[in-house]
């Protein structure tokens, strides 16, 4: 009994995707200074290399919990043009998703007095999706089903000075169904608005409210994520703190969860840990959302267009 109460918290909790999503899940990765986990029209901007290795343990004490490993490696290559690469691993069950997301963005100049940019930005998809059918419960060996899939995304970028402005579409194109019977849905279309400004409060310190919507046209529902995030410069880099708060937009007052976070610069190395704390039902059998994620960044020489340059104190 306790194992189907679990079961079905699971399913409501996470009632904003109708299936499985042949996606990276974003979780709260752009918390980790990595905006161009969300949207591919950030990529090039700033003078280096940057590398992050995330991994994201949702759920811990229950069984067969969502798992998700990824790499990024995101970098200038022209004065104006960036480009990235993200390999991840995704597994939910009986289900699992490997994939690649190969990036290219272009930047232009709108205004050199107002340090005004506009970007843009776009994702090939390949995702193998799998499911093992070995635990079947019904005494019969079955055949692993597994098959791949390929899309798109777009994005656009706005930066003025210390705010930007993201929009981004995930899953251009429409799956192929074969078996209509199941209810997969054939559009996996996802729309995402991501938006910061940083607050200078003096040389060493700054403040950067945030926000993440998500909206999945084939459920007609979407998520935020509020955060708050206060970094201090130090030695050689810098430190910072931060808090996302997540909720359903047709479940407003309920949050989902709420999750602190703490991350570390120093000289060319990254590394930030976060926990999310469910305050929904499923709080009485789950340890909480892990993520952990170790970065490497490569500093060049600065590109002499201003579009590619971070506005940033750090």
């Amino acid at each position: 009994m306790k194992k189907i109460i679990v079961a079905l918290l699971l399913i409501l909790s996470t009632k904003a995707v109708t299936a499985q999503e042949r996606d990276l899940p974003p979780y709260i990765n752009h918390m980790a200074d990595n905006p161009f986990m969300i949207s591919p029209s950030y990529a090039g901007i700033g003078s280096g290399l940057q590398i992050r290795l995330n991994g994201v343990s949702q759920w811990i004490g229950v069984k067969n919990a969502p798992n998700t490993q990824s790499i990024t490696v995101e970098a200038r290559i022209a004065e104006r043009f960036g480009g990235g690469l993200t390999i991840f691993n995704d597994s939910n069950g009986n289900t699992s998703q490997q994939g690649a997301k190969l990036s290219f963005a272009s930047h232009l100049t709108l205004s050199d007095l107002y340090d005004s940019f506009l970007s843009f930005g776009m994702t090939y998809t390949f995702v193998q999706f799998g499911i093992d059918t070995r635990d079947n419960n019904t005494g019969e060996v079955l055949s692993n089903i597994s098959e791949g899939k390929s899309n798109f995304d777009v994005s656009m970028l706005y930066r003025f000075d210390r705010f930007a402005f993201s929009v981004n579409v995930n899953n251009i194109l429409d799956q192929e169904v074969l078996n209509t019977i199941s209810g997969e849905p054939e559009v996996l279309r996802k729309y995402s608005l991501y938006s910061y400004y940083s607050f200078r409060v003096n040389r060493e310190v700054e403040i950067e409210p945030s926000i993440f919507v998500e909206y999945f046209e084939a459920s007609a529902r979407s998520r935020n994520d509020v955060n708050v995030k206060l970094r201090k410069r130090i030695r050689d880099g810098y430190v910072w703190i931060g808090a996302s708060y997540t909720f359903l937009n047709d479940q407003f007052g309920e949050p989902l969860s709420v999750a602190p976070l703490v991350g570390l610069k120093k000289n060319k190395f990254y590394l930030s840990y976060g926990v999310s704390l469910n305050v929904n039902n499923i709080q009485d059998f789950t340890y909480g959302t892990h993520m952990i994620t170790l970065g490497f960044d490569y500093d060049r020489r600065p590109s002499l267009a201003r579009c590619t340059q971070k506005m940033m104190m750090f």
